[in-house]
């Protein structure tokens, strides 16, 4: 019986514990990654408060792994013991409904998260179905590129799989840990971007970071410069706004695109979106042919995650520190197990 050492949770909103567990056998389809980082995400906070009741105790969270293989099912394919990967927030689909084989595995109804009825990477080892399992391009730096898995693929999947052209002018809502990659991305798929926050000291950077122009979403003589200008807004902040003045932002048949786990309903006229044939949608991650996608270009324009970096030894050090809102812009655990 071989054990594998944790960082666990063993009911919501207390600390996180050593734990060790055992796995069981290794799945014909599975990998088994050693970890050696992993970035901590808004989203493992909302499962160890349980405020989406998927929570199971003992709670592993991590779902931004970045490590080696060390084990292969014996129908795992694609990969090699000692290669570097990546694991996001899926882990597993069921690779036969039309959405796993039209290409959107994300979309599988009975896809698992990787920190759902399962330990995630806040641990030695994680496992996951080897689609799920990415090559990491050599280019990426491997200690800051796990919140490209979740929080990179978030931003980057619209802008691919919305058909959104070079020639759009994208606006970004929050300049955080999504707000961040998004302009970087937006910027290099070749958009005029607009960063919109209202903390002033986050002005300067967010143009370092590929907008043209910064706006308060706050500021209704900004919203009203802005009037029938954007093609797109990806809304990644988890708190609502105006939603009415960021709709007269878009121009026609543009499109309110939101990432961000906005707790309150999304309240907007009819005729707000009718007359300039607007849309308002959402999307979760993203497949696993944007995730290889996302990788590839994250490292052929050199896009990366803005990373405060802590030993997986003081996670709860590192989860303070994020609930406090004081994270520029993703936090990383590094594993030291050992």
């Amino acid at each position: 019986m071989t054990m594998i050492s944790a960082w666990a949770a063993h009911a919501a909103g207390q600390p996180l514990q050593r734990w060790s567990f055992d796995p069981g056998p290794l799945a014909p389809q599975e990998v088994e990654i050693a970890v050696e980082h992993c970035g901590l995400c808004h989203s493992d906070l909302s499962m160890l408060d349980d405020e989406w009741g998927q929570a199971q105790w003992p709670l592993v969270p991590g779902h931004e792994a970045i490590g080696r293989v060390v084990a292969l099912g014996e129908e795992a394919l694609g990969l090699e013991i000692g290669q570097r990967v990546g694991l996001g927030w899926t882990a597993s689909s069921c690779m036969h409904c039309r959405w796993c084989l039209g290409g959107d595995q994300q979309l599988c109804p009975k896809a698992q998260p990787t920190i759902v009825g399962r330990p995630g990477a806040f641990a030695e080892r994680v496992r996951a179905h080897w689609a799920w399992v990415v090559p990491l391009p050599a280019a990426l730096d491997a200690a800051s590129a796990g919140p490209l898995l979740c929080g990179g693929i978030t931003v980057f999947a619209p802008l691919r799989d919305l058909g959104i052209p070079p020639t759009a002018r994208v606006g970004v809502v929050g300049i955080g840990g999504l707000g961040h990659l998004a302009l970087q991305f937006a910027r290099a798929w070749g958009c005029e971007v607009t960063a919109f926050t209202s903390s002033e000291s986050k002005h300067t950077e967010a143009r370092r970071l590929g907008a043209h122009h910064v706006a308060d979403a706050g500021d209704p003589d900004d919203l009203a410069a802005l009037a029938g200008r954007l093609d797109l807004i990806l809304y990644t902040a988890n708190a609502a706004l105006d939603w009415e003045a960021l709709l007269a932002t878009l121009a026609p048949r543009g499109r309110l695109h939101v990432v961000g786990a906005v707790p309150q309903p999304i309240a907007a006229s009819a005729f707000s979106l009718i007359g300039g044939a607007k849309c308002i949608s959402g999307s979760p991650t993203g497949s696993r042919g944007d995730i290889e996608a996302m990788l590839d270009f994250a490292a052929r324009h050199r896009v990366e995650a803005l990373v405060e970096r802590f030993p997986m030894s003081g996670v709860n050090e590192a989860l303070a520190h994020l609930r406090a809102g004081r994270a520029r812009y993703r936090v990383v655990l590094d594993a030291d197990f050992d």
